[in-house]
């Protein structure tokens, strides 16, 4: 793998020369307005070891400014550093300025808390799905075992578990009675989206899945979820030999899932009579709606 290439050295600046531009694209933070907020008074300057820090709280009134970690990218706080307040006041101006600040941090503190939970995904439309440790063992097939009657005894799965996605994948392999290899495969996976929604996406992928798959037909299916598309391709032409693929995609809220059956024959196939995409097509409808009930619970 080659190795990017590496930013020219600066030289080296005589003491007390100016700074030289940052090579990052972001401004550094502004310098302090000649006079300080409110009419008072510029703070005195602080002494810090690097760049201001993003985090940085506004100075309370007795309390000297601690230096923060070195952050090129920070950018100015949204509130001013708030200097001392004037000789003689009393300190009752410094107590309004403190008073200020301290209710302007606990707006800040409930926008921010605001924001988190905007982002959880409290609001995922999932419709009471949830993603198995092993989506093999919620996978209804059974349209498919009339057809392929021996049972894949070591289907494989895995997933993920996410704040952001739970995710299950599931591989079996279908073989007819008699049978040495494997005749079909049919592949499932269940996707709840839980910062995202999907709809858009799905839509724009299935629904055009014909326009970058060239031989693909693409069929709106109605009746299952929200929206669901099949996808297929038949390359046997009657014969013996050849290929039939399908895909039933489906959305329902922000959870999707797709289940997927491939075959491939030729004149040495123990398989002589496969099913049709028109009897593979239903199978998947009717296994689909099975395994979304299994999946909802």
């Amino acid at each position: 793998m080659s190795t990017p290439p590496q930013s020219p050295q600066q030289p080296e600046q005589p003491s007390g020369a100016p700074a030289q531009p940052s090579a990052y694209p972001y401004p550094h933070p502004q310098s302090p307005a000649a006079g300080g907020p409110m009419g008072f008074p510029p703070a005195a300057p602080a002494t810090q070891t690097g760049p201001q820090s993003i985090y940085a709280q506004p100075t309370l009134v007795g309390h000297p400014v601690q230096p923060q970690p070195g952050n090129p990218y920070a950018q100015p706080g949204p509130y001013p550093v708030v200097g001392p307040p004037p000789a003689g006041s009393g300190g009752g101006a410094g107590r309004a300025v403190l008073w200020a600040v301290v209710g302007a941090l606990a707006a800040s503190a409930a926008w921010a808390a605001g924001v988190f939970l905007a982002g959880s995904g409290a609001d995922a439309d999932l419709r009471g799905y949830t993603a198995p440790v092993n989506l093999c063992t919620s996978t209804d097939y059974s349209s498919f075992k009339g057809e392929y009657t021996a049972e894949d005894s070591a289907p494989t799965h895995n997933g993920i578990k996410d704040e952001a996605l739970d995710e299950g994948l599931c591989n079996i392999s279908l073989k007819k009675s008699g049978s040495s290899y494997s005749d079909a495969y049919l592949y499932t996976q269940l996707d709840l989206h839980k910062k995202t929604d999907p709809g858009p996406e799905f839509t724009a992928a299935w629904k055009n899945y014909g326009d970058s798959h060239k031989g693909y037909d693409v069929e709106s299916v109605t009746g299952i979820g929200d929206e669901a598309y099949l996808v297929s391709e038949d390359t046997t032409s009657g014969s013996k030999s050849g290929s039939v693929y399908a895909t039933l995609a489906v959305r329902d809220g922000w959870v999707t899932y797709t289940m997927s059956y491939s075959a491939y024959y030729t004149s040495y196939d123990t398989d002589t009579d496969p099913p049709t995409l028109a009897e593979v097509s239903g199978y998947l409808k009717n296994d689909t709606r099975a395994t979304l009930r299994e999946l909802r619970g």
